[in-house]
């Protein structure tokens, strides 16, 4: 049995390549492995340039990419030809390839990589190898994560080699690997050309947990992250307590992180089925919990809570004897947690803070949605407003009050499934409708539920009023000013039946359907 061993990342090297030498294993190293085996005691380990007949060369570009090496991994077993012109070269079989690439995605992350260092990143010599052992993986495993080396050396030690069915799956994660690998650099470089939709995407994430089930008891359910991702989302965040989250758990607290830390000031989302069921924006925490709590208290029941600041003791109690099933925050006082942990089976859920650099690698900067046969790629809508650019259209020009409820509740109703219409007042939404076919219906569903508190409130629509019915019963109702797109062949209509009510109405020029 003959390996092969080149690896950047060192974790579990020495006990592997210790496990190897002792099932008598005739070990191989490129020089930089080979020089940390030794330093950790492991002896016996042979150089490449055994196998190679030839130094390294170029830097150590050129190690291991040799016709002695990929011949004696190409070679099929079963192919009496294939070992004869092996011996008539003098050159051996090797069985099993243990390789991880250059840290090319976690380079190109760091602040100020130039491109030149990022090439450098790139391998080449690794990938072909795990390309040529997973190729001819009947006869050679490819090992291309340290997660698979306890694995390796049990089948070593039960059966004498690694077996086949081992060696299947190895094949099957290293080409994952490869192309993984290859399509990070591909983003980087189309990054890097301006290139926002190329002419194929490939998508790359890693498997971070199998679920319960999916949406529904009866689908399979798994959940996968992006490598590249630069942090602070759900996908790196670190549960603290509570049972493991479900599929739909995932779903609504990325949506109530999503919301919560689309502001700049505190705020807190409750969410329910994606939704945003309650919503408020305040200096204390605590009030802006117990503000968008009474946006809706009953939908808020079994819903997630999502906060922009760190959860203090008073935003715990305030939270501590409703029923929620989980809460994501960027961070959590020790009071808080003594008092959130006494919360049966409450889910609690830090995110670190994002990268300092932008997310350029990867699926993140996309938005996907399912389609049959395809996926409809986007950016995502998380454009700031310029409140300099909002256009009134009114006799009456909004006060500095409902301007600033405006502006709230224009930011809030983008985070609404389509049609959307938010009303809020004093920094809380008191009022929402979501998923109406008709927009005037979504209205009736606002005004709805904010009952006694809609006079005096704002109302922020996500797309424009195709007919003036909305406006009509909002006035009726009490709203006093609406923030919308416009761009509707009535809008004039709109603006006389918002001047009739003396009401303050603006257009943004810019739509927020959310599907």
């Amino acid at each position: 049995m003959r390996a092969l061993l080149s690896v950047s990342d060192r974790e579990g090297i020495v006990e592997l390549a210790r496990g190897l030498t002792d099932a008598g294993a005739e070990c191989f190293a490129t020089d930089g492995t080979r020089a940390h085996l030794s330093e950790a005691g492991i002896e016996g380990i042979r150089p490449v340039s055994e196998l190679t007949e030839t130094s390294e060369i170029l830097g150590g570009r050129v190690k291991t990419l040799h016709p002695n090496i990929f011949a004696g991994l190409l070679a099929r077993r079963d192919q009496p030809d294939h070992l004869a012109q092996l011996a008539e070269h003098g050159i051996e079989q090797i069985d099993i390839v243990v390789v991880n690439l250059y840290r090319f995605a976690q380079t190109v992350r760091e602040p100020n990589t130039t491109l030149d260092q990022a090439l450098e990143q790139i391998d080449i010599g690794g990938v072909a190898l795990l390309r040529a052992a997973a190729k001819n993986f009947p006869g050679v495993a490819a090992v291309s994560n340290p997660t698979q080396y306890a694995s390796v050396l049990r089948d070593i030690k039960t059966q004498g080699s690694v077996s086949p069915e081992t060696r299947q799956k190895l094949a099957g994660e290293a080409f994952a690997v490869t192309a993984a690998y290859d399509a990070q650099i591909a983003s980087y470089l189309n990054v890097a050309t301006g290139t926002v939709f190329p002419s194929r995407l490939t998508m790359v994430v890693e498997k971070k947990a199998d679920l319960r089930y999916g949406e529904n008891p009866h689908q399979l359910g798994a959940f996968y992250t992006d490598p590249a991702h630069a942090g602070g989302s759900i996908s790196s965040a670190h549960q603290i307590a509570g049972k493991d989250l479900s599929f739909n758990n995932l779903l609504d607290l990325d949506a109530a992180w999503s919301i919560a830390s689309d502001f700049k000031t505190p705020a807190v989302a409750i969410v329910k089925h994606g939704n945003p069921c309650g919503l408020a924006s305040v200096v204390d925490l605590a009030e802006a919990f117990r503000l968008a709590l009474e946006g809706d208290s009953v939908s808020a029941y079994g819903g997630v809570i999502g906060a922009n600041r760190t959860i203090d003791e008073s935003a715990a109690r305030a939270i501590r004897p409703g029923f929620f099933e989980a809460i994501v925050a960027p961070g959590y006082t020790p009071e808080a947690l003594e008092i959130l942990r006494t919360k049966r089976g409450f889910e609690i859920i830090e995110i670190p803070p994002a990268a300092d650099e932008a997310d350029e690698l990867g699926i993140g900067k996309f938005d996907f949605k399912r389609i049959g046969g395809g996926v409809l790629v986007q950016t995502f809508d998380n454009l700031e407003e310029d409140r300099d650019k909002l256009q009134p259209v009114t006799q009456r020009r909004p006060t500095l009050e409902e301007l600033t409820d405006l502006l709230f509740a224009w930011r809030a109703v983008r985070h609404v499934k389509s049609n959307a219409v938010v009303l809020a007042k004093k920094h809380a939404m008191i009022g929402m409708g979501a998923g109406q076919p008709s927009r005037v219906v979504s209205v009736e569903v606002a005004l709805r539920k904010a009952g006694e508190r809609a006079p005096l409130s704002v109302m922020a629509s996500d797309a424009y009023f195709p007919f003036p019915d909305g406006i009509q019963i909002a006035a009726q109702a009490g709203v006093t000013a609406i923030i919308q797109p416009g761009g509707s062949i009535r809008d004039e209509m709109a603006i006389e039946v918002a001047d009739r009510h003396h009401m303050a109405m603006v257009f943004t020029g810019r739509r927020h359907f959310k599907h």
